[in-house]
């Protein structure tokens, strides 16, 4: 599918058409034009229906008489006053979906009182709405094929629309981590994931790959415990943009867990949604994507990306429920539970960020715990943090990229629950408070670095998605949450 800006005046009426309708039915200028020409069909399709420009709404009007469009579809747009940058990325994405099986090949976005920013950001509506993992299909019914072909959207400024503030970068980055994260374990296990990541240095990244050898001899015993029972090698997948002006300036650090099946190990999981559990990457899918993102839009600041590769099988060299590791901070865990894995690989991924790189902040994504989802549903990713400062930076972040995030406690007093009889920590306590225990666990691992961990287990994978740029499935939840925190507040 190819998206062009053309200016207002050189849109040709061929396909169909999209235009804005504010609350109360009020036209914009492009739905007034058109509604001219076909002799008021609009107004009348609208009152004939009710339809009032409330956003969210829209009203397909097929064939109007006396233009050449095939269809008008009038996309509510709410109070005329509040169409910002996410409503217009909303309207259009809104649109697309409702007409991307309609048999139409041209859609045109009339958004003609639309700003350059904001018809930017209606084509990166498009462009994530657009998504399709559909690599494997052999064959599909016709009427499940989309037949859109072009997006024209108007813009006063074409060439200033064309990648204004990054944002193609961003969908490309959004679209790359919505391919690991639906990626079949049997395709993307920790080696496969390496090289996708290693692929990156083409817009500019450096990427270091660490195998187990080289883990060992740091001292990693927690992640590559998570690993021994697989025959797929772990992997610590270190990635750099120094884009400040000052190169050796300190970083900032994402860290992501990269678990690219998880079967539970020995503690095994239920079979009734196991598949599932090729989206257990989601967090490193998603630090990838945003390294990718700084890198192509050549982001002004020093940002670090460490992803903790590894599978989750039950073989007869698996860990075993009772064992006791050593991490690299040379913390002792026991393993109560093989099926907390992910905490295991982040406590060595995050000792080794915070120890090598010095971060002004660390920040980890994880599909980490259920009980996240049972708190706070598909919708929310959930935030602990250790710094005021940083929490409000990260909410303010969420605000803005639409990545929605809410804050939860680091109750002190639940640390006796991860208290160990044998040893320093033990990585599970059970069911309550599952999703505080395990941040607790993992601050364990930074220090008195600035930290957040988010845990992303709801929404890194959706059964139904809240907005219309994003798919069931894959989300790329983090890549414009990072994205948007860093140009917010960490780009020079």
């Amino acid at each position: 599918m190819r998206i062009e800006f053309v200016r207002p005046q050189a849109l040709e009426a061929s396909g169909a058409a999209a235009v804005l309708v504010f609350e109360g039915g009020v036209l914009s200028e492009a739905a007034a034009r058109i509604d001219a020409q076909a002799d008021g069909a609009l107004s009348r399709a609208m009152a004939a229906t009710g339809f009032t420009g409330a956003k969210g709404k829209s009203l397909d009007v097929v064939a109007p008489s006396g233009v050449d469009w095939s269809r008008v579809v009038l996309v509510g747009a709410g109070q005329r006053g509040a169409f910002d940058l996410a409503a217009a990325e909303t309207a259009a994405a809104e649109t697309y979906r409702g007409l991307k099986t309609s048999g139409a090949k041209t859609l045109t976005l009339c958004f003609d009182e639309a700003s350059t920013a904001q018809a930017a950001q209606a084509a990166l509506g498009v462009r994530l709405a657009a998504y399709r993992f559909d690599r494997y299909r052999t064959t599909e019914k016709a009427d499940r094929k989309p037949t859109i072909e072009t997006v024209r959207v108007s813009a006063a400024e074409p060439e200033a629309a064309q990648d204004f503030g990054g944002l193609s970068a961003i969908a490309d980055a959004v679209c790359f981590t919505r391919d690991l994260v639906s990626e079949p374990a049997n395709v993307l296990y920790p080696g496969e994931f390496a090289r996708r990541v290693k692929a990156l240095e083409r817009p500019g990244l450096t990427v270091e790959i660490l195998g187990e050898a080289e883990m060992r001899d740091l001292g990693m015993g927690a992640l590559l415990g998570v690993g021994q029972g697989s025959r797929r090698e772990s992997q610590l997948a270190v990635m750099q943009w120094k884009g400040a002006a000052d190169p050796d300036a300190q970083p900032i650090a994402f860290v992501g867990k990269g678990v690219c099946f998880d079967t539970g190990g020995i503690s095994l999981k239920s079979p009734e949604g196991m598949e599932d559990m090729k989206g257990d990457m989601g967090g490193a899918g998603a630090v990838a994507g945003a390294l990718y993102a700084l890198a192509a839009r050549k982001a002004k600041a020093n940002v670090i990306g460490v992803l903790g590769l590894v599978e989750n099988m039950p073989d007869g060299n698996a860990q075993r429920p009772g064992d006791i590791v050593t991490s690299m901070a040379g913390k002792t865990i026991e393993v109560n539970n093989t099926d907390a894995e992910g905490r295991l690989v982040l406590a060595d991924a995050l000792w080794y960020t915070r120890e090598r790189f010095k971060p002004a902040i660390m920040i980890d994504l994880a599909t980490l715990t259920g009980a996240v989802i049972v708190a706070l549903g598909e919708h929310l990713g959930g935030m602990y943090c250790n710094n005021e400062d940083l929490a409000g930076k990260l909410a303010a972040a969420a605000e803005a990229s639409r990545d929605a995030l809410w804050r939860m406690p680091l109750q002190a007093s639940y640390e006796k629950l991860i208290e160990s009889q044998f040893a320093d920590l033990k990585n599970s306590p059970g069911r309550m408070g599952g999703s505080i225990t395990a941040a607790l666990f993992l601050q364990h691992f930074v220090g008195d670095t600035p930290w957040a961990h988010l845990d992303i287990a709801g929404t890194a994978f959706m059964k139904s998605s809240p907005v219309p740029t994003s798919p069931e499935w894959a989300s790329g939840f983090g890549v414009r949450l990072l994205n948007q925190l860093v140009a917010d507040h960490y780009e020079a």
